[in-house]
Parts: C-alpha cells; sequence; structure tokens
C-alpha cells in the first residue's frame, strides 16, 4: 500500500487524542493557558459534565489580532522564547491544545489585548475556521467550547456519565487553585453546586487557599514543611499522621507550580509516613516543589502528569527528610479530630438503641418515652425517693482519682496530671482546659520504638544479659533467616546464635523491653523477616525489626499503674517526636476542652 500523507483535518483530531482525553482535560489546558497569561480572576462555567459546554473567563493580557489568528494553528506558542524545549516555565507549552479542541468542538475565542482599541473573535468549528471580526470585550480572554467531540462520535460514546465528568472537572480546578493562591477561581454551573476561592494574600495565603479546598480540619493539624538543597526547594503542609485517608487522594504534589501524579514523589511520601501509618492508610499532604526547569523534563506525559527528575535521588532525599523532620517537630500532638469524633460519639443522637425500639424523632431520645422516667410528683413518688437516695451516707465505692490533689505545675503540662486508669488500660488526666485520655498500650509502644530507634542510631544499644541463655525452637528456614539478620538485630541489642537445627539461642535482650516473652518475640520477628525481608532495604527492614520490637517491649493493656507511672508516662510523651500516634498511626490519646463538654451536658 502506497504511503500517503493524511488530510490536515484528521491529523488535528489524531493530536487531540492526545492533548483532549475528556472534558476535564479542556478545562486543565485552558486555565493554564489563562494562569500563564497572567490572569488574577478566572471563572469557569460547565453544563453536562463539560460536554455540553465549558466557559473560562480570566483577566490576563489578552492577545492581539495577529496573535489570535496564529493561538488556533498547531505548534504556534509564545512560550518557548528561545525554542529551548528543555527550558519550559510556563505550565502550556505543546502549541496544540487550541486546534486540537477545535477539531473535535465548536470553540469560540473573545480576547483584548490592552494595546488595542477593542477586542477580536474567531469561531472554530470542527476545525473550520472562519475569519476574525471585532468583538466588545474588556482586557482578557473568553473561551467557549460547545458540543465536545460532535466530530468524533466515536470519543464521546467513552466518557463517563455526566456526574463522574463533573467532578473530574472539580478536581482540575482544585488542584490548580491549590498552586495559585493569588488567584481567584470560580466554577459554576447548571451541572454542579458552585465553587468560589477567593484570592489569598499574605503570610498564610498558601494555607488559606489549602483549607478552602481540603477543609478546615487540614488546616489546623497540618504541619509547615520547609527544606532546600542544591537549588532544590520544598515548601507546602503535611497532616499529622493521626489525619489520614482511606486513598491517597488527599496527597497533592506540585512541581514548579504544575500538579503532578509523580510516582518518585508518591513513593518518598509513603516512605516519610511509613513508620507512623498504617499500610493501607494514607496521609493528606500538600508540597511544592521548586526545581530549576533544565532538572527536570515535563515532557515525559501528553497530559504533563508526570515529571522526569535529572537526579531523583536528590528529590526523593529531599522530600523524606523534610516530611520526617516536620513529622518529629510535632512531638507529642495529635490530630483535633479525635476529640470532636470522641464528642460526636457521645452526643445524645449518637447513641444505640435497644432492639425493637422505635427509632426516636430528629431530635434525639425523648427522655418522656423512656421506661426509665422520672416519677412526676403528681404521682406522691418523687419525694419517696428523694428520701431514699438522700439516706445513702456514703458511695457505694471509692471513686476518688487519688489521695493527693495533683500539682499545679502538671496540670499546666501539655498532657496534664493523671488522675485515673479506667479499665486497666486508658490514663484519664486533667489539663487546665480540658481532659485528656491516653491508650497506655499504643502510647507506651511509640516511646519503646523511639528508643530502640536512638539507641542503632547510636551505634551502642543498652541490652541485658540473661541468666540464662533462652532457647526458642523454630522451623529450619525462620532459624536461618534469623541467623542471616544476626548482626542487623544486634543493632538493638537482640544478641542470638543457632543453636542446632532448627533453633535459636538468645543470650541479650534490648534493655529497653524491660521483661519480655522472648519465644514470642523471636517468632514475630521470624515472621516479619519471612514477609519482607527480600523486598525491603535495610533501612526500612529495620524499622521494622524496631517496631517488633516496640510492640513486646511496651505495657500492655490490662496491667495496673501506679499515679506515679501514668506522670510518668505522659511526661515521656511530650518529650517524645511522634507520640501522637503509635507504630501503626493510630492516635495514642484524644484531648476533650472543657468547653465541648460542658456543652454536651447542656451547661453552655
Amino acid at each position: 500500500m502506497a504511503i500517503r500523507q493524511l488530510p490536515e483535518s484528521l491529523v488535528n483530531r489524531i493530536a487531540a487524542g492526545e492533548v483532549v482525553e475528556r472534558p476535564a482535560s479542556v478545562v486543565k489546558e485552558l486555565v493554564e493557558n489563562a494562569l500563564d497569561a497572567g490572569a488574577r480572576r478566572i471563572e469557569i462555567v460547565t453544563a453536562g459534565g463539560g460536554k455540553n459546554l465549558i466557559r473560562i473567563v480570566d483577566d490576563g493580557v489578552g492577545m492581539t489580532a495577529g496573535d489570535l489568528e496564529l493561538a488556533v494553528e498547531r505548534h504556534a506558542t509564545s512560550k518557548l522564547p528561545d525554542d529551548d524545549l528543555v527550558d519550559i516555565r510556563f505550565l502550556g507549552f505543546r502549541g496544540e491544545a487550541l486546534p486540537s479542541i477545535g477539531s473535535v468542538a465548536r470553540l469560540a475565542i473573545a480576547t483584548r489585548h490592552a494595546s488595542e482599541p477593542h477586542g477580536w473573535e474567531l469561531f472554530v468549528d470542527g476545525g473550520k475556521r472562519n475569519d476574525l471580526r471585532p468583538a466588545a470585550l474588556n482586557v482578557g480572554t473568553r473561551i467557549e467550547v460547545r458540543d465536545l467531540f460532535f466530530s468524533t462520535p466515536a470519543r464521546l460514546k467513552f466518557l463517563k456519565s455526566d456526574r463522574a465528568e463533573t467532578a473530574a472537572v472539580t478536581e482540575v480546578v482544585k488542584r490548580l487553585a491549590m498552586a495559585h493562591a493569588g488567584v481567584r477561581f470560580s466554577l459554576s454551573g447548571s451541572d454542579r453546586s458552585p465553587l468560589d476561592f477567593p484570592a489569598a494574600e499574605g503570610e498564610g495565603a498558601r494555607l488559606t487557599r489549602l483549607a478552602q479546598v481540603m477543609g478546615p480540619e487540614f488546616r489546623d493539624n497540618a504541619l509547615a514543611v520547609l527544606a532546600e538543597r542544591e537549588g532544590v526547594g520544598l515548601a507546602g503542609f503535611a497532616g499529622l499522621p493521626t489525619l489520614n485517608r482511606a486513598n491517597a487522594l488527599a496527597q497533592y504534589l506540585f512541581v514548579n507550580g504544575r500538579p503532578v501524579r509523580d510516582k518518585l514523589l508518591v513513593g518518598a511520601v509513603r516512605g516519610a509516613y511509613a513508620d507512623v501509618l498504617a499500610r493501607d492508610r494514607h496521609p493528606m499532604v500538600a508540597l511544592f516543589l521548586d526545581i530549576d526547569p533544565g532538572e527536570v523534563d515535563v515532557n515525559v506525559h501528553p497530559a504533563k502528569a508526570e515529571v522526569r527528575f535529572r537526579d531523583p535521588g536528590l528529590v526523593r532525599g529531599l522530600v523524606v527528610g523534610a516530611l520526617k523532620e516536620a513529622l518529629a517537630s510535632a512531638g507529642h500532638r495529635a490530630t483535633t479530630t479525635g476529640g470532636g469524633a470522641t464528642l460526636a460519639a457521645l452526643r445524645p443522637g449518637a447513641v444505640a438503641y435497644p432492639r425493637g425500639t422505635a427509632n426516636p424523632p430528629r431530635g434525639g431520645w425523648d427522655w418522656r418515652a423512656s421506661p426509665a422516667r422520672p416519677v412526676t410528683p403528681l404521682a406522691g413518688g418523687f419525694a419517696e425517693d428523694q428520701a431514699r437516695f438522700e439516706a445513702v451516707d456514703m458511695p457505694s465505692a471509692d471513686a476518688r482519682p487519688g489521695e493527693a490533689e495533683p500539682a499545679p505545675d502538671a496540670i499546666a503540662r501539655p498532657l496534664g496530671a493523671a488522675r485515673a486508669q479506667v479499665h486497666e488500660t486508658y490514663i484519664v488526666a486533667q489539663t487546665e482546659d480540658g481532659i485528656v485520655i491516653v491508650d497506655q498500650h499504643a502510647a507506651h509502644e511509640r516511646l519503646v520504638l523511639e528508643k530502640l530507634r536512638r539507641a542503632a542510631a547510636g551505634g551502642s544499644p543498652a541490652a541485658q544479659m540473661l541468666l540464662i541463655p533462652e532457647v526458642v525452637e523454630l522451623p529450619e528456614e525462620d532459624a536461618a533467616r534469623l541467623e542471616a539478620r544476626a548482626d542487623e538485630l544486634s543493632g538493638f541489642g537482640l544478641s542470638l546464635e543457632r543453636f542446632g537445627p532448627g533453633a535459636v539461642m538468645v543470650r541479650e535482650t534490648p534493655a529497653a523491653l524491660g521483661e519480655t516473652d522472648i519465644a514470642g518475640l523471636v517468632r514475630d520477628l521470624a515472621d516479619e523477616l519471612a514477609e519482607w525481608d527480600a523486598a525491603l532495604a535495610l533501612g526500612e527492614r529495620l524499622d521494622h525489626v524496631a517496631a517488633t520490637m516496640a510492640c513486646h517491649g511496651s505495657v500492655r493493656s490490662g496491667r495496673r499503674l501506679r499515679v506515679e507511672e501514668m506522670n510518668a508516662l505522659l511526661r515521656e510523651m511530650e518529650a517524645t517526636p511522634n507520640s501522637g500516634q503509635c507504630n501503626h498511626g493510630r492516635p495514642t490519646y484524644v484531648e476533650l476542652k472543657l468547653a465541648d463538654i460542658e456543652r454536651l451536658f447542656g451547661r453552655k
């Protein structure tokens, strides 16, 4: 078959397949053009999920008549002044967006540059362009895209429902709005609830915009991230480990102001949170990487969603190090949402009603319908019941929290002074303006883990020699794995060696563990090694070893503690990084403010 050159209309449609994937990609390209034009206000309107209408109005610099004519031609752009494909300093640069959109939709562009007395308007219908004509318009650009993919019905069939396409457009606008806090974004239309992100100015502009998009709970539980290494800068905010989600959709990553979903950056975030978050949970972060354009290739993906770094090790190390430093600086801090969730569970509307009980009215439980309601004074029984109550001279049990009042300086501490132990599992502490409930096992597990890490990092872990070495019998393959990792285990103070086939002998254990179930510890370590030994790097393996040991050396639930022990645990939590969550990412304590408790009981 002879080779022939494809017609221009077909070439444009092929290019459209690379650039215009769905309505959200159209919005992305056009909003990026508006940002590159210096817009400070961008209005987006959609209908039918963007399939019927996409209108974008901005107050950027606009285009002259000559620029407008070239803008709808293929490979025409104003964003490569030196024709250097490596030095990309704008969001859009391919020069294919407008002609590609015009080839599969009905495109109308109206624009005005400040140097011209009036605006100009141009129409492109399925790749057919009309002549320019004058238009009344303020400085800026208005673009309308109607009937997307009308000329390629097969592509239209592959689009999702209007609701799904609407959600995709919303996500694109949110990501671009997060990267440009000084620009006002408004998103409206007949297919959606309106969104409006006012421009944020000043020192806290970025966090203000992040709160507009990610919610106030992120603002209240975000840690500032700021680092720089070899000309690469990183800024943004990372949520506390206990503020997490079931998927990674709340992770927003940007490179030179461009939203990306880069595998290297996602992996770096996962690695930084690996020892403070469960494997099936994902943190909330918004990170902004600034790097020389020559050190990153943004043209490896048609939608520019992925990038390639010249030095990926430098970038990954910067992200992991900055996040770990931010998490360590948080100390014992836990999320503010923990107390709110606790109060929500205690509210009258959240109680579980007995089986067979009719659903209560929307206002909550009606005490008058309760079989345990008090007898009314008219029945003559209230005074009799009151007399029986007053006849009780002493309480039926000694519920005093302690013989002595706690020291005022202890109550003034962040985690307060211990007042009681509940169910031999939870420590109740009093602060100046509320109470703190601590999970003693989860908290001590984190403290032991941090002690083991410090000891291993120092190279001289404290170990306690066993008076009689303990022999642990294991399957032969497990014993072999432990023998192969004996040097790594000794770095934490656990000294073991082979003791014949299918057995190991333990001579020393880490001092931080105290009295522990040695056989259970060794077996758990063997199981962990069998699962991830070959898949993880040395540093990650050591973290797993430390976490397994810490679980065995922590204060168990069901152990009764003295007040002195409880206070010592609280003080150590205040001085230990990451103590606001256990090794599995769960909170170690929740704080309830006195004002919230009073509202719960109707006192305020």
